[in-house]
């Protein structure tokens, strides 16, 4: 009788260092992979993909030209998706923002808004904070997205030309100042009717989104839609 040692030692340490939910902290069962069961059909999925005139879009309106802009999941303070994002950004589970953006670009392939893509740029961090942290998280949310989708992943397309302070506590005004004009592209050829996806983990006020996308549109001249794993109520 033929067996798989790898399943048999992967069941013996679940027993005794079991997996948890990202979203709940409870153990994970039998093929639950990142979140269970429960979190799975309880996570406020947005579909926002589905229709043009949703809440990420008109947060976008006015401030950057935008085709099209979604999110996938809402985000509350003290939520399960709260969770999610600490376990991403804080906790060097960058794993957790790939499988969801998988999740989410099967449902992108479904759309009818989200096609002709050219490529997937993530928001990029500067230099300084990749080293801190090891790893951008919106960079995994993209290889994610471009796995799903066959889109060609352009990580370093979009550059941050200097560091900002932290987004947290600032009101509206001064999160759009704290990031205006800090993004530049490499200079690249593309096709004249260059569609990119612009990437992020989180959308609050959108100001970090509008500014990279008007820096891929001034330097490339391209078109812009957005996607972000959440968007915070």
């Amino acid at each position: 009788m033929s067996f798989d040692l790898r399943n048999i030692l992967g069941d013996f340490v679940t027993i005794f260092f079991p997996k948890e939910c990202a979203c709940c902290g409870c153990a994970l069962k039998y093929q639950e992979k990142y979140i269970c069961i429960a979190c799975d059909f309880h996570l406020p999925y947005t579909n926002f993909h589905t229709y043009s005139d949703n809440d990420t879009a008109r947060q976008l309106w006015g401030k950057a030209s935008i085709e099209e802009a979604c999110s996938f999941l809402l985000l509350q303070k003290g939520s399960r998706v709260e969770r999610l994002i600490y376990q991403i950004k804080y906790n060097n589970q960058p794993f957790l923002a790939e499988y969801f953006g998988y999740q989410y670009g099967l449902k992108l392939l479904q759309s009818e808004l989200y096609v002709g893509l050219s490529a997937i740029v993530p928001i990029p961090l500067h230099a300084s904070k990749l080293r801190k942290r090891g790893y951008n998280q919106s960079t995994y949310f993209g290889r994610g997205l471009s796995r799903a989708m066959h889109i060609p992943l352009q990580e370093d397309l979009l550059l941050r030309k200097r560091a900002t302070m932290t987004q947290t506590g600032k009101d509206r005004l001064a999160r759009y100042e704290n990031v205006e004009d800090i993004f530049t592209c490499k200079q690249i050829s593309l096709a004249q009717d260059a569609h990119i996806l612009l990437v992020d983990d989180v959308l609050t006020t959108g100001a970090t989104i509008v500014s990279g996308a008007l820096g891929l549109q001034e330097s490339l001249g391209c078109k812009v839609s957005v996607a972000t794993l959440a968007r915070a109520q």
